[in-house]
């Protein structure tokens, strides 16, 4: 599904800061099929991966300690006014609003649990072009340890509503929406997940067929960290690159693919 741009609180980019922006360039590729060559000094080298001529997701240089992270980031019309929003809500500014270029303008936070998210304001750059096709960006999922405390954070930053599901693979799920339509997700953090793994933001891939995607991951030097499942939606697995960033693929129904 082509998307040209996006409304304000629909998550519209995704992007990983790693120790090997090549080698993970190389991996996400033979992977998803992306071209990701290297950006311009001025943007730090800072890759953005395309499916065709469409932009699907951002590969930079990892700035922070720690394995290499999946980001998500949510579309704004004003990333100052989200970080008003974001503070008075009781979060934290991670990174305050900064423009990139004439790409947009963002900015970083983490929320009352710690989970860290970025806001986009779009310039140049809308965001994820192709999304819920084979090797693109299809959704993002919050895994937190106070579930009603993210639904009144979030509510109060970007106006989401929810909208409760049947119990997950592992718990209860939540849907966040804009005007009605569900733009990610939420579920407590399950107790089997190492203690040391704090409340974080999760992003899916989708792909033709997770089992193909997951034997391909092991094949390119990853890692399978849950083997391939059937939830609601389709199939899912739980995967890592060669240098640690987690991420998840799935396989749509056909009667949610490309909607």
């Amino acid at each position: 599904m082509e998307i040209d741009g996006y409304e304000a609180g629909v998550p519209s980019w995704v992007d990983i800061g790693t120790p090997d922006p090549q080698g993970a360039a190389d991996f996400y590729g033979a992977l998803f099929g992306w071209e990701a060559p290297e950006g311009p000094p001025e943007n730090g080298g800072y890759r953005v991966a395309m499916v065709g001529d469409r932009a699907v997701a951002g590969i930079g240089v990892q700035q922070s300690s720690g394995p290499p992270v999946w980001a998500t980031y949510i579309a704004v019309d004003d990333a100052d006014e989200a970080v008003a929003k974001v503070l008075t809500a009781g979060g934290q500014v991670v990174v305050p609003a900064m423009d990139v270029l004439d790409a947009g303008r963002m900015a970083v936070f983490t929320d009352l649990q710690g989970a860290a998210f970025s806001v986009w304001q779009a310039g140049t750059h809308p965001g994820a072009e192709l999304v819920n096709e084979p090797g693109t960006y299809s959704w993002s999922e919050l895994l937190t340890t106070d579930v009603d405390a993210a639904k009144g954070f979030y509510g109060d930053v970007f106006g989401w509503t929810t909208d409760p599901k049947g119990d997950g693979p592992v718990s209860e799920y939540t849907e966040w929406q804009v005007s009605g339509r569900s733009v990610g997700g939420m579920m407590q953090k399950p107790s089997t997940m190492p203690a040391e793994v704090p409340p974080h933001w999760n992003v899916y891939f989708a792909v033709a067929d997770t089992d193909l995607a997951a034997a391909r991951v092991q094949e390119l030097g990853g890692t399978v960290h849950m083997p391939p499942t059937d939830i609601e939606p389709g199939r899912f697995a739980v995967v890592a690159d060669p240098f640690g960033g987690v991420f998840n693929v799935i396989a749509l129904k056909p009667e949610l693919a490309g909607a």
